[in-house]
Formats: C-alpha cells, structure tokens, sequence
C-alpha cells in the first residue's frame, strides 16, 4: 500500500511537470474494430481494452539478490472499459487475444523490469478457441494485427522467491511502429486509420500466482510456448518451484501518442501512476 502511494504521488508529480502536452498524449475515445471492417463499425473506447490471461516465469538468479527472468504469456481481449459489449457476442468473429514474450531483470524481495520483448495481438475469426490446444493455448491463432515492441522499464514488486507480490500491479511499456498495426482496427476519434503511424501501448496487470496450474496450461504455455522441458513436460506432475511458476494477469491495455524523447521516462511514470488510480476507481465501483 506504500508502494502505491508513493507511486500515485510520483505520477501526480510527473504529470504536473509534464504540463498539458504530455498529460494529453494518452488517447481518449480512440475507435477499434475487433473485425477489422473500418472506422464506422468499430466501437468506441474511451479508455482501455480489458486484458486477462495467464505467463509462466523463468528466474535464472545472477549473483546476490540479483536475477534474469523470461517470461511467456497468454491473453484474452473480451470488451473494452469494462461495458460488457463483448467482441466475440458483438462482433462476429471478433475474438482478439495476444501473447506475450519478454526478458528482464530483477531483485528477490525488490522489483523487477523489463529489458525487451514483444506483444503480438490477434483476430480469430473461430469463436471459442482461446484456452483450448490449437497453436499456444488458442491465443495466436487467426489474424495477427499488431506488433508493440517492449521497451526497457515498467516492471513491478516481488517478494523473496522472486515471485510478484500479492495482487501486485505490473506494467508494461511497448511502441507500435508504423505498419505494425493492421488497416482496418485501430482509428483515431475523428476516423484516422493508426496504421499509418507509431503509438505506444500500455498494458497495467493485477498479477497472482497460480498454486495449480492445469494440465492443458502447462503444456501449452510453459512446454509449448516457452520450450520449457521441466516437470510437467516430461511425463511427471508440473509443480511451482522458485524457478519457475505460472501466476494469473488480468487489467487494462490503453494506447499512447509518441511522446518526445526527452520525457519519455517522464511519461511513463505518470502512465503508472495513471494506472494505479483506474484500479482503485474500479474496486471502488
């Protein structure tokens, strides 16, 4: 609770350093189409896609407290901001789910960033095929529509195994180059297709760790996705150890303009703390 205190106070700071310009690159009402039809079937977003999924963690320690980690994960993308107007119900054919690859770094009984990594994003036109065996867990099957590079930093606490603290906040820093979103999903309010330019993405995660993985997630993401070759792979029972474990991620993706190098930290400060905010609106709800 500290923690996020402190971080709440370093966001507002940030954001009043930053003035108004920087303040004004997060994007509001931006429109997407989980179909990828165009502008005027897509559905408005005021604030964030609705994220949740499960990553199996690799720690490698490096000396001292210090370690290395790998991470693979899976998501299912639902609704956005929450308003129930579910793609796959609203939208046929409109399932969207992402996987998650990235490295980093970190400190038992410290915090952890990223150093890298990649977030693919994807439109199935097969309803119902998240969390089954077709391709990692039915997460990268169908259309892939955008590509965000991770960038170094966000990150969040853990504790002593190196496994993220109780309903622990993560977050994640990527940018989408031009191209790297398809035509036809991501608009601008007034209608501008965000294909043709650089954004950034920010992904804001509850994160808990999974006691008892199933059978079909360990064989999917930790055997499957991340080449793991431990127990559960090999014909024998799949247990969380300090090396390895599976944890639960369920929060919020919101896009970004590009800000100018220079306040780029800045930014991603305010980002966070903006994030931890919309998380306390939503349990107070």
């Amino acid at each position: 609770m500290k923690f996020l205190k402190k971080l709440a106070c370093a966001a507002a700071v940030a954001m009043s350093v930053a003035g108004g310009a920087n303040a004004a690159t997060v994007m509001n009402n931006w429109v997407f189409n989980p179909v990828g039809t165009g502008f005027s079937a897509g559905q408005t977003v005021n604030e964030y896609l609705d994220v949740n999924g499960n990553a199996f963690i690799q720690i490698n320690p490096t000396g001292g407290s210090s370690f290395s980690f790998t991470e693979h994960a899976v998501f299912n993308i639902v609704q956005a901001d929450s308003n129930g107007a579910l793609f796959p119900v609203n939208y046929a054919g409109g399932n969207i789910t992402a996987i998650f690859e990235a490295t980093g770094t970190g400190n038992f009984s410290g915090a952890f960033t990223f150093t890298g990594g990649t977030i693919k994003m994807y439109q199935n036109p097969t309803n119902g095929q998240y969390g089954s065996t077709a391709g990692f867990y039915g997460a990268n099957l169908g259309n892939e529509i955008a590509v965000f590079n991770v960038m170094a930093g966000g990150g969040g606490l853990v504790d002593a195994s190196g496994s993220p603290t109780n309903n622990g906040q993560v977050s994640v820093f990527a940018q989408a180059d031009a191209g790297a979103l398809d035509a036809g999903y991501f608009f601008r309010e007034n209608g501008d297709d965000l294909s043709a330019e650089s954004v950034m993405g920010f992904a804001f995660t509850n994160a808990n760790t999974i006691g008892n993985p199933t059978r079909r997630l360990v064989d999917e993401v930790a055997c499957q996705f991340a080449g793991y070759t431990g127990s559960g792979c090999n014909g024998t029972d799949y247990a969380n150890n300090p090396g390895n474990f599976f944890v639960s991620n369920n929060g919020q993706f919101k896009l970004a303009e590009v800000p100018e190098p220079g306040s780029l930290a800045l930014f991603g400060i305010a980002m966070l703390g903006a994030g931890v905010m919309s998380r306390k609106r939503a349990k107070k709800a």
